[in-house]
């Protein structure tokens, strides 16, 4: 089997998720991954596809280009290799961190800083700035995955510090908590 990585950028519009996943699937590719977001009005799609049918990355790259090229969008491939130590097999814990406030300059930078310092791992991040002072305009996630030998404690500590220097309100939620409200 080959796995590949689709990265898929343009202007928004209806359909995009459609015309991509058909494509995908009318070449006997299995959809194992999906993140889509709109950034700015702009469609910034990642898609791991794998490929049961043992399609090549040529085929694939032509069939994409082809069935898309009247679309606007840029196609990114890029081959994977199964990574049998996988972040599955690594004990730890998820956790989502989230800050609302006033947009500064840096902000991501200044976070995801610290949570590398203590060798932490960003699975997932959503920054919304739409400027201002207003809090409820300004908001990050991170979803955070954290190994038995990090200090939780000084890790959370550093991060709440900050945050009270940025003037940021910060909440620290255990993985098991937004499932259940994903389960709502």
């Amino acid at each position: 089997m080959n796995k590949f990585i689709i990265t898929v950028l343009g202007k928004d519009k209806p359909g995009i998720i459609s015309l991509i996943s058909n494509i995908l699937y009318e070449l006997g590719c299995n959809l194992e991954n999906a993140n889509q977001m709109i950034l700015q009005e702009q469609f910034a799609g990642f898609f791991i596809v794998d490929s049961l049918s043992n399609i090549d990355f040529a085929t694939l790259s032509q069939t994409l280009k082809n069935k898309t090229k009247t679309s606007g969008l840029t196609i990114h491939i890029t081959p994977v290799e199964d990574n049998k130590n996988s972040e599955e097999n690594i004990k730890g814990e998820t956790f989502l961190i989230t800050t609302i406030g006033p947009d500064q300059k840096g902000l991501v930078a200044r976070f995801s800083k610290i949570i590398a310092q203590f060798n932490a791992n960003i699975e997932n991040l959503k920054a919304v700035f739409k400027g201002g002072k207003d809090p409820n305009d300004n908001i990050m996630s991170y979803q955070v995955f954290i190994t038995p030998d990090i200090n939780t404690n000084k890790l959370f500590g550093a991060l709440r510090q900050k945050a009270k220097e940025l003037e940021l309100d910060i909440r620290i939620q255990h993985k098991n908590i937004f499932d259940a409200i994903n389960k709502i």
